[in-house]
C-alpha cells in the first residue's frame, strides 16, 4: 500500500502542476494540496486493511499472530511514510537539484 499511495501522491502533484496556477501555488502549497487530496483515500484503504489484520491477530491461532504483527506494523509505518515523508523528501531533492533533476548532473570529461 505504501508504494501505491506514494505513486498516487506524486500523480496528484503532476496533475496539479498542470492544472493549477503556478503564480498562486508554490511547490510547497502544491505538494500540500496534493497530499490533502489523496489523504482520505489512503487512510480509508489502510484503515480497512488494518481492521482485518487486527481481527486476524486477535482471533487467529499463534502462527497467524506471528504473521499478522509485522503486517500491522508495516501498514502503519507505510501509511506514515507515504503520506508524510515522500513529499518532504521530494521537496528536499527539488531544492538540492532544482530543474537539473536528481540524475541530471552534467558529465565532467576526464582529463587525459
Amino acid at each position: 500500500y505504501s508504494i501505491n499511495a506514494t505513486v498516487i501522491i506524486f500523480d496528484r502533484v503532476r496533475e496539479n502542476m498542470r492544472t493549477l496556477n503556478p503564480k498562486e501555488y508554490t511547490k510547497a502549497k502544491l505538494l500540500d494540496r496534493s497530499v490533502k487530496e489523496s489523504l482520505g483515500r489512503t487512510i480509508n484503504t489502510s484503515l480497512t486493511t488494518l481492521i482485518m489484520i487486527v481481527a486476524l491477530y486477535i482471533f487467529g491461532v499463534e502462527s497467524i499472530r506471528v504473521f499478522a504483527l509485522p503486517i500491522i506494523v508495516g501498514i502503519i509505518v507505510g501509511t506514515y511514510s507515504s503520506n508524510l515523508l515522500a513529499g518532504s523528501i521530494w521537496m528536499l531533492l527539488l531544492e538540492k537539484f532544482g530543474k537539473q533533476g536528481v540524475g541530471g548532473r552534467k558529465r565532467v570529461k576526464a582529463i587525459r
